[in-house]
């Protein structure tokens, strides 16, 4: 049975940490830790700034969503500016903006984006080695 953690923080700059804090302490909860918790957590970091920053929908509500089913972790952030989707942006080496799409991309094993009803959601995937290992059945059973 999947585990799962939804939570919603206000479409402001400010509530960024406390987002990172509930991933961060989702996946303690889960025994994710290490390497693994601190990409989810980067990743988590861009992309709710992403909708936090770029959501045109005014006083709207950023959804984050974990779900662990097995050694797969999924990673949505959603929010209600359906007709904006994301864009890949390939930065300058001067600019100092426009690289959280690139790191998602580079660190996660798959993500992407989905128009909704009344929303978007980008989400990226992960396989959590450890998990992986811990859910393997021993030899002779």
């Amino acid at each position: 049975m999947p585990e799962t953690e939804t939570f919603r923080i206000a479409k402001r700059k400010r509530h960024v940490p406390t987002a990172r804090q509930r991933i961060r302490k989702a996946l303690a909860d889960w025994g994710v830790t290490g390497e693994p918790a601190d990409t989810i957590t980067l990743l988590a970091n861009e992309l709710v700034t992403n909708a936090v920053t770029h959501c045109r929908v005014s006083h709207a509500l950023v959804e984050v969503t974990l779900t662990l089913h097995g050694p797969d972790l999924t990673l949505e952030v959603s929010d209600p500016d359906r007709e904006h989707l994301p864009e890949l942006h390939h930065s300058g080496a001067d600019e100092e903006r426009g690289r959280g799409l690139a790191l998602v991309e580079g660190l996660a094993d798959a993500w992407g984006h989905r128009q909704e009803p009344f929303r978007k959601c980008v989400w990226a995937r992960f396989t959590l080695p450890e998990r992986q290992e811990a859910t393997r059945v021993p030899a002779g059973l």
